[in-house]
């Protein structure tokens, strides 16, 4: 069997690479000519040149294959070209599938996320069935994502694309080389560089178990369910403290409140508009986000595709012990 995965030089996309190779699946990946690959380096795999915004690449990446699995996203809580972030999670992934279908691809997994589920006010784990609308998503990451996956489910329903939907919630671990706006929370406080926080909470799971967990939806998942691949509820001040204690530092004691965070929120906006190659640290929507807590259960996966994941400090070590090798400076 010859497997395509988007997103393969990323952070999730090369670690489904990797348990797909372990597994002893044919694997090609779609990657941009330029891109940087070094989280594929040395792997046993195929290289098709293209990008989610050429139909013809396209074609010729899922020739041949017999699953798909769809991982690649502009993951990213600020940026100046909403359109361009369209383009790719909505239009990018309708082309995509429709290529796919096209192939005759056998099964699709895509990598929705938990950004286009609801949540719950009163700070309860959101499940698949928690309702959500457009007007609930905050910011253009979310939007994308919420409209991206209404387009999955319309292409499910009118050309009987075989899609299985996975929701990641937090993936945090190794090689998250851009890093992602998580890693970059890992990085900016094992380097002490985040002394106070928000009262907010995340869903962690190891990008390992995410990655497996896309196996597992493909190999047992039901076309047009979505599967959250989640791990364990921590809040944002639980989160630095495990981060402080691995890189030997004090935690932060500061918590400050939502509304003091926006005014440098905005202010960090507007000069990342002034400054071309500097991205806010902070962003109005992750404030904005940051008022409920992102709590998530992975009951329904752990039922029927048989998923586990490790705590959530495991999952802070891995990435600790990577961007401290890779990029973390004493």
């Amino acid at each position: 069997m010859t497997a395509l995965v988007t997103g393969a030089t990323g952070f999730l996309g090369s670690s489904v690479v990797r348990q797909l190779l372990a597994d002893g699946v044919d694997v090609r990946v779609l990657a941009r000519k330029g891109s940087d690959r070094r989280n594929i380096a040395g792997l046993k795999l195929e290289v098709a040149e293209g990008d989610l915004t050429d139909a013809a690449s396209l074609a010729r990446a899922v020739a041949g294959c017999q699953s798909v699995y769809h991982v690649a996203a502009d993951y990213r809580l600020w940026v100046r070209d909403a359109a361009a972030m369209n383009a790719v999670n909505v239009a990018g992934t309708q082309a995509l599938i429709r290529a796919a279908v096209a192939a005759g691809v056998n099964r699709i997994v895509y990598t929705s996320s938990v950004a286009a589920l609801g949540i719950h006010k009163d700070g309860t784990p959101s499940d698949e069935n928690t309702p959500s609308t457009l007007d609930d998503m905050v910011g253009v990451y979310k939007r994308s994502k919420y409209l991206a996956e209404a387009a999955v489910h319309a292409l499910i329903k009118t050309e009987n694309a075989p899609v299985v939907i996975v929701n990641p919630s937090t993936p945090i671990g190794p090689r998250d080389i851009k890093p992602t706006p998580t890693g970059r929370i890992v990085v900016e406080a094992a380097a002490g560089r985040m002394p106070a926080y928000v009262d907010t909470g995340l869903n962690v799971v190891h990008v390992d178990d995410c990655a497996r967990g896309h196996i597992l939806a493909h190999d047992k998942g039901i076309v047009g369910e979505r599967y959250i691949l989640g791990g364990d509820d921590h809040t944002l001040g639980e989160i630095l403290a495990m981060i402080a204690k691995l890189a030997d530092r004090t935690p932060p004691k500061i918590q400050l409140p939502i509304a003091a965070v926006l005014p440098i929120a905005y202010v960090a906006e507007f000069t990342a508009r002034l400054l071309p190659n500097w991205e806010p640290f902070v962003t109005v929507d992750s404030v904005r986000m940051a008022k409920k807590k992102m709590y998530f259960s992975s009951r329904k996966a752990e039922t029927y595709l048989g998923y586990t994941h490790r705590p959530a400090i495991e999952a802070l070590q891995d990435a600790y012990r990577w961007f401290h090798d890779n990029t973390l400076k004493s």
